[in-house]
């Protein structure tokens, strides 16, 4: 019975954490994209993948 008084607290710091991580996730951008990293492995590498950031080369 005791033990309940330590499962409590410490299921309670989880699930803090838990939803500090989900929140942090979403300020961060990671669900932004969620299509192209599923597509990733449908392609065949041959063709040169281009920074999206970087402007062309002069």
């Amino acid at each position: 019975m005791n033990i309940i008084l330590l499962l409590i607290p410490i299921s309670l710091i989880l699930l803090g954490l838990g939803i500090w991580a989900f929140f942090w996730a979403v300020n961060h951008s990671q669900f932004d994209d969620l299509d192209t990293p599923a597509l990733t492995p449908l392609s065949d590498g041959s063709e040169d993948i281009e920074d999206p950031n970087q402007g062309p080369e002069s």
